[in-house]
């Protein structure tokens, strides 16, 4: 053993521990005199009943030398003077190839109780986005194995995607086609404010024994804490991060980016900040760049990520739906009125777009690709006409056209949840579907 590496471990190792004590407890916070810490370290605080595990906590502010932490836990016998420790570390997960096939909580705990497995390394949760030079271009295109995403809105290794809808038009559905269908090496899901029957519910019909077999899923439920729900999106990260930098394609989605806002908001009001667009506080508009920037190509490997947007009311111009959409690399959006018409996935293709798209399709697919959506497009323009029967064929070749097309088109969009087809298949089947429709 190399006896150095002792010598400085015992050379960095704290001679004393930090101690403070609880003044009040308010809401989501918790204030302490003392112990000296920083923001974003991990503290803990020892109830009076010696028989229950500390409570685990993160500084978050200060008022007049007062420290105010907020617990990952729900807070139970704590009462004034209660001791709080500081570790004099932010938080740190554990991750390495055991990790996989595993259902995790925020901060990388087994959530059915079992032991981790060994060789996992400490890893920390918050990294900066890589520099922005170091980042390659998106140059080779990903199998995501739904037929309307790989043909029309193709997305390449390293994307960031996300995925409007409102509540029940089938995001997690969407996201479960793809954990399994994609050809990437390995799935990062985080489930963040889900409700905690739908956890169980994804993992068994959506996500299925295959997908789970290369998926590391991280579970933080609508009841839990907001920071919890916060770590969970910096954990799930982290653990893409880890397996970007040992070279592989990694797949990161996440559901939902709107429920971590939301958590964040409750922060930022319980520490004093002023709301502004729809409540928000300034602090939600500057965490969500840090995050989602930290996805993305490396030298090394690749994220390529997916982030489901709640919209509410279907608006697709409120504050967070609005905020995400310019940071990311395009967006699918899911419309309610394709759902109610028993179209699955219920990806409306002329609001959705893949801002990579040109960069990695052939010249015959992008050509295939613009015909199929001009098409479509003009369909939808003269629908009402088409519909109240106001439109007489011959009047106009592109529309007639259109209308022989329409029926196929829509065939060719939808898919059952457990079908399957390659990248290069449903080019294919595009292709054929264009050159087979219309004499």
């Amino acid at each position: 053993m190399n006896k150095e590496l002792y010598l400085e471990a015992i050379e960095q190792a704290e001679t004393y521990k930090r101690y403070g004590k609880v003044l009040r407890v308010v809401g989501l916070m918790i204030e302490s005199q003392g112990p000296d810490a920083n923001i974003g370290e991990v503290c803990y605080i020892h109830s009076s009943s010696n028989k229950r595990p500390p409570v685990v906590s993160e500084v978050v502010g200060f008022n007049k030398e007062k420290i105010i932490l907020m617990p990952y836990a729900e807070v139970t016998e704590i009462g004034p003077g209660c001791l709080v420790e500081s570790t004099g570390k932010p938080l740190m997960v554990k991750i390495g190839r055991g990790l996989i096939g595993n259902v995790v909580d925020s901060l990388g705990r087994s959530l059915d109780g079992s032991k981790l497995p060994k060789g996992l390394s400490n890893y920390l949760t918050e990294q900066a986005p890589p520099n922005p030079l170091s980042r390659p271009p998106i140059t080779e295109p990903i199998q995501v194995g739904v037929k309307a995403v790989d043909s029309l809105l193709t997305v390449g290794k390293g994307q960031r995607i996300g995925i409007f809808a409102g509540s029940g038009v089938g995001k997690s559905t969407l996201l479960g086609m793809i954990a399994r269908n994609s050809n990437a090496d390995i799935n990062v899901i985080a489930l963040l404010g889900e409700r905690g029957r739908e956890v169980r519910e994804f993992i068994e019909n959506d996500l299925g024994k295959e997908g789970l077999k290369k998926s590391i899923v991280v579970v933080a439920t609508s009841d839990q804490p907001a920071l919890m729900r916060i770590k969970g999106a910096y954990t799930a990260t982290a653990i893409s991060e880890y397996f970007r930098d040992q070279g592989y394609q990694v797949n990161l989605m996440m559901d939902s980016v709107t429920r971590v806002a939301m958590a964040q908001r409750e922060i930022g009001l319980a520490t004093g900040e002023p709301p502004t667009t729809k409540g928000y506080t300034p602090s939600v508009f500057a965490t969500l760049p840090k995050m989602l920037e930290r996805t993305g190509t490396s030298k090394t490997g690749t994220i390529t990520a997916f982030y489901t947007v709640l919209v509410d009311g279907d608006d697709m111009n409120e504050p967070i739906a609005d905020t995400v959409r310019g940071i990311l690399d395009g967006h699918f959006v899911l419309d309610r009125k394709l759902a109610e018409q028993g179209q699955f996935p219920a990806i409306n293709v002329l609001k959705s777009i893949s801002r990579v798209m040109n960069q990695i399709g052939s010249k015959r697919h992008l050509d295939v690709a613009q015909q199929i959506r001009s098409l479509m497009a003009t369909y939808e323009e003269n629908s009402e006409l088409i519909q109240i029967g106001a439109y007489k064929r011959g009047t106009d070749r592109e529309i007639d056209k259109a209308i022989a097309f329409y029926p196929k088109i829509q065939a060719f969009l939808k898919q059952g949840v457990l079908e399957y087809q390659t990248l290069d298949e449903s080019i294919q089947m595009m292709e054929q579907l264009l050159n087979g429709g219309v004499d």
